[in-house]
């Protein structure tokens, strides 16, 4: 007989589902440039994620127009121009469709016949349906907790104690590229396996990092993800 409770298995998005190099990444990138006329690079844009508190890159970007460009920016501003790059204005394709989805073909599927699949994600929710529905529109996802639904952000731990609410007496395992998913986790009291990719330009210390936030394994690719289950 089926177990009247499965594993949940919680995942936030970008980084560790979709690549966003070229999405988020870049936006900030952009939205910088038509600030101040400088690029930041993608080492100092990981440098402040693994600073921690740094999950809203409207925010981030805000902040890096500030250090590199001694410009304070209305918040407002930043995500009016941020949003434009990443969906598009005027005809021009926005940013968000150079999304790379990592999992690979049938991952999903064979995860979701075994376990209960929720995502806790920086993102909007309107953001996170757009891009689930792109690559997996066959996946039932039990919850979709984002940063637009929660009463704080990450590294508080709001997001996954409402899914935990959602599935008493289930196990969770939290699946986080950053410090702020480790430290999120590490607060709601669930455990926590840290994705550390191989391109990324500061990764060994963002392996140290996420140890030292607890994470009870870190790997380099989603498509590890059995290892570790």
């Amino acid at each position: 007989m089926e177990e009247l409770t499965r594993r949940v298995l919680v995942f936030d998005m970008d980084g560790v589902l979709v690549d966003v190099t070229d999405s988020y990444r870049a936006t900030i990138v952009e939205t910088v440039r038509q600030f101040i006329g400088v690029e930041p690079s993608r080492e100092q844009i990981q440098n402040y994620k693994n600073r921690g508190g740094w999950n809203n890159d409207w925010a981030l970007s805000q902040r890096l127009i500030a250090d590199l460009g001694g410009k304070d920016i209305p918040y407002a501003t930043v995500v009016e121009v941020f949003q434009q790059y990443f969906f598009g204005v005027n005809g021009r394709e926005g940013l968000v469709m150079r999304e790379r989805w990592i999992p690979a073909d049938g991952l999903m599927a064979e995860l979701a016949s075994r376990f209960d699949l929720t995502i806790f994600t920086g993102r909007t929710l309107d953001e996170a349906q757009f891009t689930l529905r792109r690559f997996v529109p066959e996946i039932t996802w039990c919850e979709i907790v984002a940063d637009d639904v929660v009463a704080r952000s990450k590294p508080a731990p709001d997001g996954l104690l409402e899914i935990a609410a959602k599935h008493p007496g289930s196990d969770l395992l939290y699946f986080g590229d950053t410090v702020d998913d480790a430290r999120s986790a590490r607060a709601a009291g669930v455990p926590f396996v840290g994705v550390a990719h191989s391109g990324n330009p500061t990764r060994a210390e963002l392996v140290a990092l996420l140890q030292s936030e607890g994470a009870v394994a870190i790997i380099e690719n989603f498509n590890e993800i059995r290892g570790v289950l």
